[in-house]
């Protein structure tokens, strides 16, 4: 457990980069996880030294082949932590760009007539990328409507919009706007058991940095992570995709080998930094548990991440020491309730008489990184139906604390005299 052990806290803080302050700011708590997660130290050594590294990968000599052993422990790390036992991994541009990828590939070899199936809820990295390839490819969109009131998307929902001739389906792991996690395997197999040869893919981007991740358990073809929200850094995305995904004609070079994906030299700084990450987990997984097995000690770090994490948001939402929770402060507005048990680590509210900008620069000049949403072409498929211009978002990690919290909260608490 991390909850009630300050020893461990302060060891966790110890492996991340600008934990407590920000090099332009100076000392500030850090609320803005979901833009983009702290660094781990580690990750900014690697890059370091395999920046300063002249040679290529695919040479005969050995520092490309040094380098290309790298890429191959990288891939098999990430296997480890995202549980995956078979398919390949690739690196290309972002996130976004990889499910464009995919999505784009799956639509193109999709059947003539068929269906794509996504959710209100997506982030547009997925949602733009499938309702874009469907018109191309000559495919019909079908809009699954996500719930309001709770900020996600259920099976059933996916289940009730499901028809036989649905070839290509995309799902988001967890919502940047409200925070909800959705069950990817309950949706996987809702989709299958209506169209069993479906290719299903994933946006993961929000989700990873919580550390749940089960590849084999999903029964899915693609899977997406931005490695900057996963602790690792900016300029590259990370992607899985299944054997079926990776074998299907798709955009490469002439006489590349059939499952090619990549293209150019990756940098295989970028790789290794994912060796970093799996490896970080896997020491909090030998620090909160007794497992001794890698993809054990892994499972026990998500579990008790999200359990940490729920500890912190329900501060946040019902109040520490004698500090009220945004639930009981009258000018205070929760998106998707209060009590979601869907909750990864992320409150959005909305201040009564003050826009979100203006609460956001308060806090930032006490000293509090948080950000705004906007109902914009990012987020206004989950704001425009509530009515609202904007939210604030408030998102943690695991490396954040109860007394950041309190922090929060007696800023925000304060503003119930101004609103």
């Amino acid at each position: 457990m991390i909850q009630g052990n300050p020893d461990l806290i302060a060891e966790i803080r110890d492996r991340f980069e600008y934990v407590d302050s920000c090099p332009f700011q100076g000392p500030r708590v850090f609320f803005e996880n979901a833009g983009g997660a702290l660094t781990l130290k580690s990750v900014i050594g690697t890059s370091a030294k395999f920046a300063a590294i002249p040679d290529n990968q695919g040479r005969d000599n050995p520092a490309a082949h040094a380098l290309v052993d790298v890429i191959n422990r990288a891939k098999r790390d990430m296997g480890l932590f995202m549980n995956a036992s078979a398919g390949q991994f690739i690196a290309g541009e972002s996130g976004t760009e990889l499910l464009f990828r995919m999505i784009r590939t799956a639509c193109v070899n999709a059947s003539k007539g068929s269906k794509v199936i996504g959710s209100s809820i997506e982030h547009p990295a997925s949602r733009s990328a499938a309702r874009r390839w469907a018109g191309i490819a000559g495919l019909d969109y079908v809009n699954v409507q996500h719930d309001n009131a709770t900020g996600m998307v259920s099976a059933d929902a996916y289940a009730a919009r499901m028809t036989p001739d649905v070839s290509v389906a995309t799902i988001l792991h967890a919502s940047p706007v409200t925070g909800m996690g959705m069950d990817v395997a309950a949706i996987s197999k809702a989709i299958r058991a209506v169209a069993p040869d479906c290719l299903i893919i994933v946006d993961g981007i929000q989700h990873a940095a919580h550390g749940q991740i089960d590849i084999d358990a999903y029964g899915i073809d693609g899977y997406a992570i931005s490695p900057y929200k996963v602790f690792s850094r900016h300029g590259f995305g990370i992607a899985w995709l299944s054997d079926r995904l990776g074998a299907m004609p798709h955009d490469k070079l002439i006489d590349a080998p059939e499952t090619s994906w990549e293209f150019g030299t990756r940098d295989t700084g970028a790789y290794a930094t994912m060796s970093d990450v799996a490896a970080y987990f896997d020491w909090l997984g030998g620090r909160v548990s007794d497992e001794t097995a890698p993809r054990a000690r892994i499972e026990a770090a998500g579990r008790a991440i999200h359990a940490y994490e729920s500890h912190l948001t329900n501060a946040l939402i019902h109040g520490t020491g004698n500090l009220p929770g945004l639930a009981e402060m009258a000018h205070v507005t929760i998106l998707a309730g209060a009590d979601n048990p869907a909750r990864e680590g992320l409150v959005s509210i909305v201040v009564d008489g003050m826009a979100s900008p203006e609460v956001v620069a308060i806090l930032n000049e006490q000293g509090i990184r948080t950000h705004t949403r906007k109902a914009d072409h990012y987020s206004g498929n989950v704001l425009t139906p509530l009515g609202l211009p904007d939210c604030i978002r408030i998102s943690l990690c695991h490396y954040n604390t109860e007394q950041e919290v309190a922090r929060l909260l007696a800023v925000v608490n304060e503003l119930g005299n101004r609103s």
